[in-house]
């Protein structure tokens, strides 16, 4: 790498830096910048010595703020590298990690969780406490890697692109069916209680729970660095690929499976998180101007941490009444990245 890729790296790692102390101190409740280095030092067995002002703050800056600026992060990280190596596969720019209707296969996971079995049983699991938030967790993990089973038998099948992409928006619509129909039998309480799982937050993980996410995903993602080299050699089309020693039909399984595990393991946790996926590889092509994934791919990590967090402390910033849905800032984000992305590729396509 030369010297401005290094200089824009460290950058975005410096704005990360600056987020996430920002994540911590910003919020509804005003705690001074010198109590929360202080807290940040005090260990469980200190906090009692601590005035009861001191342990609210302590409560929310550990049991609130840092879990929620932690998962923002990594699942920001993790759609950023998803959504890059779906619109490699498919050489699409407006490809994305839902793309293939995995995310919809997640939502429809949980929405028999929430939806189907209050109509069953009478009370929905996710009314049952940590018992319904774990069961929402391995629903909506073992439906997306349901649908991601059959998109991968249906990959080892097509040879094109353009056809494996019709079949996995096929799939997402028909998981919305299903849930239209879900919606429609359930009782009032628990449709709410879907659609708001299905506006997607980052403040559900927490405890245990956020230390398994964090340990996921930092597994995951640098193993998804090893697709680098395969990602370049896939851009270049599949005779140049071929020519070159490329497996197509394996590289495409592989960076298929590694974009779906991303997109199930965040979908199960944060719920549906849109658009960061999608914007945020057009937004790091536009800052390191290269089409190289040895610089794209820790760019887009980088980025999509920096704006996860960045939409996180807009959802809650002070002023607000709790906290806006993440899916409406991440829109409010992504949804211009795109439009302007269209535009110059319009303008581009004229001259």
């Amino acid at each position: 790498m030369n010297r401005s890729v290094i200089v824009k790296l460290l950058l975005l790692l410096a704005g990360i830096v600056v987020l996430f102390v920002f994540n911590l101190l910003l919020g509804t409740v005003k705690i001074p910048v010198g109590e929360v280095l202080s807290l940040l030092c005090c260990l469980d067995d200190a906090v009692a010595s601590l005035t009861e002002e001191e342990t609210i703050h302590w409560n929310i800056l550990w049991q609130s703020r840092v879990p929620q600026a932690l998962t923002a992060l990594v699942a920001g990280a993790g759609l950023a590298v998803s959504g890059l190596q779906m619109q490699t596969v498919f050489r699409n720019p407006l490809a994305g990690p839902s793309v293939l209707g995995i995310s919809n296969g997640a939502s429809l996971g949980v929405a028999f969780v929430v939806l189907l079995s209050g109509s069953l049983g009478g009370v929905a699991l996710s009314r049952l406490g940590y018992i319904g938030d774990a069961a929402m967790s391995i629903a909506a993990i073992v439906g997306s890697l349901s649908v991601m089973a059959l998109i991968l038998w249906v990959a080892s099948r097509v040879q094109g692109n353009v056809t494996l992409l019709i079949i996995g928006v096929m799939i997402g619509y028909l998981a919305t069916a299903v849930i239209g129909v879900l919606k429609f039998f359930s009782a009032e309480e628990d449709v709410k209680a879907y659609v708001v799982w299905g506006l997607g937050s980052f403040a559900r993980v927490s405890g245990d729970q956020m230390v398994l996410f964090v340990v996921l995903m930092c597994v995951l993602l640098p193993l998804s660095m090893l697709t680098v080299k395969s990602m370049n050699l896939y851009m270049l089309g599949d005779a140049y690929a071929r020519n070159l020693g490329l497996d197509i039909r394996r590289a495409r399984v592989i960076l298929i499976v590694c974009s779906g595990t991303l997109v199930a393991i965040v979908t199960a946790y944060c719920g549906p998180i849109m658009f960061i996926g999608l914007a945020v590889p057009h937004l790091s092509r536009a800052i390191f101007r290269t089409s190289d994934h040895r610089q794209l791919m820790p760019a887009t990590l980088l980025a999509g941490g920096a704006l996860a967090l960045l939409c996180n402390l807009i959802a809650r910033m002070p002023g607000f009444e709790g906290a806006l849905p993440v899916n409406s800032v991440t829109a409010l984000v992504g949804a211009p990245v795109i439009a302007s992305v269209l535009f110059r590729r319009r303008q581009s396509v004229r001259e």
